[in-house]
């Protein structure tokens, strides 16, 4: 009975990490350096997007303002949180933040604006519909559009900058 159990995680595991890889490949074009793959650190910056690691399959963003990071949060509340609290109940032990190949963080005035005025306001959580993904591409855009996954923040937040994403460690 034991032996199913086994080759049935390692199915899994092994599925899991085929789409983690195709996340990965989408990335191709929009992001010249995936999370973790430079150790030059960045002072963050207010309206500057930062994410982190979930259990090394998916990503989490926010915006970052004033020494906390602005995030939906999993229930739907808006809220600002610490970077150690960022990164609890996650797999991560860093956080990145978006740059060009300066390694300036990328930022627009009115992004951080946006964002602070919905701390403390509640939008219905849905992981497809509306994710901190989306949150964060209105925070930058003002646009309320549908954005499931990271590759294609990440390829919206390329156009918008245009520029190529280089995603370093935060100094904090």
């Amino acid at each position: 009975m034991p032996a199913p159990l086994i080759w049935l995680g390692v199915s899994a595991i092994t599925l899991l990490a085929g789409v983690k890889y195709s996340n990965d490949k989408r990335l191709d074009g929009s992001v010249s350096r995936l999370p973790g793959n430079t150790d030059i650190k960045v002072d963050p910056m207010n309206g500057a997007v930062v994410t982190c690691g979930v259990y090394g399959l998916f990503e989490h963003t926010g915006i970052w303002v004033d020494g906390y990071i602005l995030e939906l949060k999993g229930n739907g509340l808006i809220r600002g949180v610490s970077p150690n609290r960022f990164l609890q109940e996650r797999s991560g032990d860093n956080i990145y933040i978006a740059c060009d190949d300066n390694h300036t963080p990328l930022i627009l005035p009115e992004t951080a604006d946006r964002a602070i005025s919905q701390v403390f306001s509640y939008s219905e959580y849905d992981v497809i519909k509306n994710n901190c993904h989306k949150f964060v591409w209105q925070c930058i855009s003002g646009e309320d559009i549908p954005l499931t996954r990271f590759s294609a923040l990440n390829h919206k937040m390329a156009d918008r900058f245009a520029t190529d994403i280089h995603w370093h460690p935060i100094n904090y």
